[in-house]
């Protein structure tokens, strides 16, 4: 119900009320007019069965009381007169000093349960972007993630010629907003609206929608879209993540090492993260969980990204992987994340990649070490200088547990996060950049005009997001 119907509402029931009171006010009238009526009826009857007896008559007073003929009079009748004044003015001081008052009370009520829900819905629907969010950026998220206009965006990647990733599906460009922050901008390799399907634009949307409600601090968030048709746009915005991908950082020499705690401390964050997405409502599963879509921010929390959607809209209807997992019941598609967590686990604590030519895959090296009776730990990174074996000890556990061929088997991500925090105990906060004051990118929309329901960002970004790199 709408403030207007809410109003309207209490008006009603007002008026209803103060109607009421005025029937209650006639009432003394009504009652003493029947009763007149009464006695007269009575009067007639009982002179019609009186018998005659010789010339005797009714004494006049009695003839003028009861003649049908003669109107009523209520002065005939002075203590029913006076009985209907007195009940008049009691019940008018009745609506005057109790009615009239509570009617008020009733319409300020009214009044404050129509406000107070309007207020509450406003609240809830930045709810979602609370935490660590400007007022200014609050505002352009009031109606959800915010649609920007393409000349900023071409201002902000060098009229998109700063490239920083190509994919057969997508493109990446690195933007600097005027305030000198870095943001990420994702655009598909389609160049024309001819070849863009309603496939396309339907999965396009749908991606937008579920992006905007992970809103983790460990997840490279959507910060905004910008869909055009002259010149052809679809193109989603990013935190940045200047630290590279996690797959990089293990297994390229060109990166710094990352010690046992910093690694301690990316694997609390996925957990967490991943966790969050399981547990929202609709569930969110990640569609292509590995180490190449981790990114670390600069002081190496991990940050997971989704860019599942380009490789879909591409398909133009075909079925795709990333297609085909909607297809399969949610409970097998949370299992089959969990699976690639252990991996990422295995990922992480050998520093090998999920698959070489010299000794397969990770999967498989691992199941040999169960099969063979050897511990998983035997595939621990040699150049870690140091580890917590407990810690260790532990993530092997769940490794197997997560890798395991029957999928009913696995534990949930709340189960494998509560394991893990009770022996690394790095609690979420902890798991999260901390570098940047917001962990959102902030977007000041400057232009009090939109034109084609666009916003125009400008000003501060600050954030953490190789395709990010």
């Amino acid at each position: 119900m709408d403030s207007s119907s809410s109003f309207v509402l209490v008006v009603l029931i007002l008026q209803a009320v103060v109607i009421g009171c005025s029937s209650l006010d006639e009432l003394p009238v009504q009652l003493s007019n029947r009763r007149l009526l009464h006695d007269r009826n009575h009067a007639l009857l009982y002179k019609d069965h009186f018998p005659t007896v010789g010339n005797m008559t009714f004494p006049t007073s009695h003839q003028l009381q009861n003649d049908p003929n003669k109107p009523l009079d209520s002065s005939s009748h002075p203590a029913e007169a006076s009985a209907k004044k007195g009940s008049s003015k009691g019940f008018k001081k009745w609506l005057y000093m109790v009615v009239i008052p509570v009617a008020g009370l009733i319409l300020l009520a009214g009044m404050a349960w129509m406000f107070l829900p309007c207020r509450k819905k406003s609240v809830a629907t930045i709810g979602p972007w609370r935490t660590g969010l400007s007022g200014q950026l609050q505002k352009a998220f009031v109606s959800g993630v915010p649609q920007l206009q393409r000349p900023e965006l071409e201002r902000a990647c060098e009229d998109f010629s700063n490239i920083v990733a190509s994919h057969p599906y997508y493109t990446v460009y690195k933007g600097t907003l005027s305030s000198g922050v870095e943001i990420a901008v994702v655009s598909t390799t389609i160049k024309s609206s001819k070849d863009w399907s309603k496939h396309c634009e339907d999965c396009f949307r749908k991606k937008i929608d579920s992006l905007s409600r992970i809103n983790h601090k460990n997840f490279i968030n959507l910060l905004g879209f910008c869909e055009e048709e002259e010149p052809f746009t679809r193109v989603m915005v990013f935190e940045y993540a200047p630290n590279g991908t996690l797959y990089e950082n293990l297994h390229d020499e060109a990166f710094n090492h990352i010690d046992w705690r910093s690694r301690m401390r990316i694997i609390m964050g996925i957990a967490y993260c991943i966790q969050h997405m399981h547990e929202l409502n609709p569930a969110n599963v990640h569609p292509d969980l590995h180490s190449s879509a981790v990114f670390l921010s600069e002081d190496c929390a991990a940050k997971i990204a989704d860019l599942s959607v380009w490789q879909e809209v591409v398909s133009d209807g075909k079925e795709s992987t990333t297609n085909n997992d909607h297809h399969e019941p949610i409970s097998a598609r949370l299992a089959g994340n969990v699976y690639s967590f252990g991996i990422l686990l295995l990922e992480i604590i050998s520093g090998k990649p999920p698959y070489s030519e010299n000794e397969g895959s990770l999967a498989n090296l691992a199941l040999g070490c169960i099969i063979k009776g050897r511990s998983i730990a035997s595939l621990l990174d040699p150049v870690l200088e140091s580890h917590k074996e407990n810690e260790l000890d532990v993530i092997c556990q769940i490794i197997m547990e997560c890798i395991q061929s029957d999928p009913m088997k696995r534990p949930s991500m709340r189960e494998i996060t509560t394991r893990l925090r009770e022996t690394i105990a790095i609690s979420p906060d902890a798991a999260t950049p901390r570098l940047s004051p917001l962990w959102w990118a902030e977007v000041e929309v400057l232009s009090p005009v939109e034109p084609r329901g666009g916003s125009t960002i400008e000003g501060p970004v600050s954030g953490d997001t190789d395709d990010f790199r």
